[in-house]
């Protein structure tokens, strides 16, 4: 996991980046990082995931997610054999607990990656 959350730590983009370009920059950053990752990876009937990088899962919201919707949405996610755990990548991060399912979550949140700008 540890793999695939540095190649994704790289992801440098806007706060008007689009969720199409951050799913872009997310694929782009796992492969520049020797990483395969299946995009939109079919996961169960009604459960598909944005990326699989083996049996890491990546999910990617473009708007700060709703809690309660995100974490019934991981929890699908983590009943899957194919996860062994789950990275969320979003704008700005939620609390989300350590693991679902006994399978670890981690939040990335883009605005800590963005730093200050100054002229």
């Amino acid at each position: 996991m540890e793999c695939v959350l540095s190649a994704l730590k790289t992801i440098r983009c806007g706060a008007s980046c689009s969720e199409e370009e951050l799913h872009a920059l997310a694929a782009q950053a796992l492969a520049a990082a020797g990483l395969s990752a299946q995009h939109e990876a079919r996961l169960g009937p009604r459960c598909r995931i944005d990326f699989l990088c083996g049996e890491i899962g990546v999910e990617i919201k473009k708007s700060r997610p709703d809690r309660t919707k995100l974490i019934a949405q991981l929890s699908r996610y983590a009943a899957c054999d194919q996860i062994s755990a789950l990275v969320v990548i979003a704008p700005r991060g939620v609390d989300l607990p350590g693991s679902l399912g006994g399978k670890p979550v981690k939040m990335l949140a883009l605005e800590r990656l963005w730093g200050i700008f100054l002229p």
